[in-house]
This record gives structure tokens, C-alpha cells and sequence, in this order.
């Protein structure tokens, strides 16, 4: 078993390619599971969540409660220089409300869930950025219907609905981080606990590979069948990991934070909240029935990007702190 572990933990970039090529291939090999396997993701998101918590101390998630610095740098990147991104690039689609919504709901809401497993994968500070979600999460309840009644229109507010938020908060971080919590107490005290810490820390990349496999697979028939207009938010969606990595990146330098800080921030305004926000887009009229398409698109753009960016944003932080000469390409 340890030699598995070390091996996959090794192939890591590999297998996570892999898994997405055989979400793939199972979504369009068989359109018919979509709905079940879109059914299994919070559970096997849930789960992969867990293993990451477990892995965090909580002591070392209460002291990153405490780094204002920190805290205030995500959150002034997400609510406030992202906010200007996004809408500039919504523009290109404001001639079509469906995708403009979809545009909208997907990328004025920062990652609260897997932004944790990608940042950690790349040596980033996962425990600070776990303190942060629940700030992002209620800063995102509370500025979501501002953001859309400002770039949509003020009719927009009447057909969105918030509970999915609150239900994924629920759902994939108070209870998975509760019971994270509950066995490393156990751990301390028995060996029952001490097992399940090694073998979810074991499990984490097949873990990550089944959700990636998962979310792909029950999501890709049905942004196929309607590709023709999706192909007009892929560059939109493109763009903004490009730009959303590099005002991480000049953020983390600005306010002088570590490099896994500022890796931390990188991640945090690249990813987006696609899995919570896909309710909100399901749940929209049927003359809307292509915005939950576009967030299912931003999906696939966003995961592919993460696989790319745990290699690259440790080379764009080096030990050195980054310097803004970076973002230029100049050596």
C-alpha cells in the first residue's frame, strides 16, 4: 500500500489528466449516467474535503483566523478587483442573458471547496486559505445580488436563489470540516483514529481523481450538445484564469505575504465556485436554460487550468518572494 501511495503521489499531474480524459470518454460513451453521476458529486467532493481537512490541524487553521493581513488580501482581490474583471469580460456576451447570467453567477463567486485540495498541491497555504472560506462565503451571499443587479439589471434578482449557497456551505465544508475535527480528537486518544488520518491522507489523490472524473463525466454531454454558442465563453473563461492568477500573484506582493500566502491568493481568485453556483443556474426559467451551461463550461475550463497551475504557480513564486517583473515575462 505505501508503494501505491508513493507512486500516485508521484504521477500526480498524470493521473489527474487521466481522470479527466475518462470523465470524458464515460460522459459522452454514455449520456444516459449524467444525472446520477451529477447526483454523486457533492458526496465525492464531500469526501475529498474531509481527507483535506484532516490533514489541516485545526490549531493551525485558528492562528490563520487570526492573519488580517491575509484575510483582507483575499477578500479586497475577490470582491473588489475581480468584480472589475468580470465585468469587462461579461461585456462580450451582454447581447445573450443566458450566457451573460451564467458568466456572472460563475465568476463573482471565489472557490470555497477543491481551491483548498489545488492550493495545497502546489505548496500553497491551505490552512490560512481554509480559515478564509467562511468569510468568502458570507461575503459572496452578501455581494452576489449587488454584483448582478449592477452588471444585469435589478429584474435579474427575482429568478436567483441564494439557499443552494447556504446548502453547499453546509454540505462540503461545516460537515466534513466537523468531522475532520472529530478524529483528530480520536486520534489523540486512540488508534482507530490515527488509521483513518493515515488512509485518507493515503487516499487523496484517487479521491481527486474521482471527482474530477465525475464532474466531467456528468456534465460534458449536455455542454456538447449546445457547443456552437458555449464556444463564446471559453476565451472569456481563459482569459480570466490568466488575469485572475496574475492579480493574485501582484496582490501577495503588495501586501508582502509569504510565497505560500501568495500562492494561497493566486488560487483563491482564480478558482471559482462552479459546483455551488450550478443550483443557482438550474434553477433559473427555461428561456435561461443555457447559463447552468455556461458555469458546467467554466467547470471543465477551471479544472483543466487547475491541473496546469499546481505546476506554475510554484514556479511563478519561487522561495525568493515574487517580484512584479514576473507578471511581464521579463527574466
Amino acid at each position: 500500500m505505501g508503494r501505491a501511495v508513493q507512486w500516485w503521489d508521484e504521477k500526480q499531474i498524470p493521473l489527474y489528466v487521466a481522470a479527466i480524459a475518462a470523465g470524458a470518454v464515460l460522459g459522452l460513451a454514455a449520456p444516459g449516467l449524467a444525472l446520477t453521476l451529477e447526483r454523486s458529486i457533492n458526496p465525492v467532493l464531500a469526501l475529498l474535503l474531509f481527507a483535506t481537512f484532516l490533514g489541516v490541524p485545526l490549531i493551525e487553521v485558528g492562528r490563520a483566523f487570526r492573519n488580517v493581513r491575509f484575510l483582507a488580501t483575499v477578500l479586497v482581490a475577490n470582491f473588489v478587483v475581480v468584480p472589475a474583471i468580470v465585468y469587462g469580460l461579461s461585456r462580450f456576451v451582454a447581447d445573450d442573458r443566458g450566457l451573460l447570467l451564467g458568466v456572472l453567477l460563475v465568476l463573482l463567486t471565489p472557490c470555497i471547496d477543491y481551491v483548498i485540495v489545488f492550493t495545497g498541491l502546489a505548496g500553497g497555504a491551505r490552512a490560512r486559505l481554509l480559515a478564509a472560506a467562511p468569510l468568502l462565503m458570507v461575503a459572496q451571499i452578501l455581494l452576489l445580488p449587488g454584483y448582478l443587479y449592477l452588471f444585469a439589471g435589478g429584474d435579474v434578482l427575482a429568478v436567483v436563489d441564494i439557499a443552494p449557497f447556504v446548502e453547499a456551505f453546509l454540505v462540503l465544508i461545516v460537515l466534513p470540516l466537523a468531522a475532520a475535527a472529530a478524529v483528530q480528537a480520536l486520534a489523540r486518544r486512540h488508534r482507530a483514529g490515527q488509521v483513518t488520518e493515515t488512509v485518507m491522507a493515503g487516499a487523496m489523490v484517487p479521491l481527486m481523481m474521482a471527482t474530477l472524473a465525475v464532474v466531467i463525466a456528468s456534465q460534458i454531454a449536455a455542454v456538447g450538445d449546445r457547443v456552437t454558442e458555449l464556444v463564446r465563453v471559453v476565451p472569456l473563461y481563459v482569459a480570466f484564469v490568466v488575469l485572475a492568477v496574475a492579480v493574485g500573484l501582484l496582490a501577495g506582493w503588495l501586501t508582502r505575504l509569504d510565497v505560500p500566502a501568495t500562492r494561497a491568493v493566486m488560487f483563491a481568485t482564480a478558482t471559482r465556485n462552479s459546483l455551488v453556483v450550478l443550483p443557482l443556474a438550474l434553477a433559473l426559467p427555461a428561456s435561461l436554460a443555457i447559463a447552468p451551461l455556461a458555469v458546467v463550461t467554466q467547470t471543465l475550463v477551471e479544472l483543466v487550468a487547475m491541473v496546469v497551475l499546481v505546476r506554475l504557480v510554484p514556479r511563478l513564486t519561487p522561495t525568493r518572494h515574487p517580484t512584479p517583473t514576473v507578471l511581464t515575462g521579463e527574466p
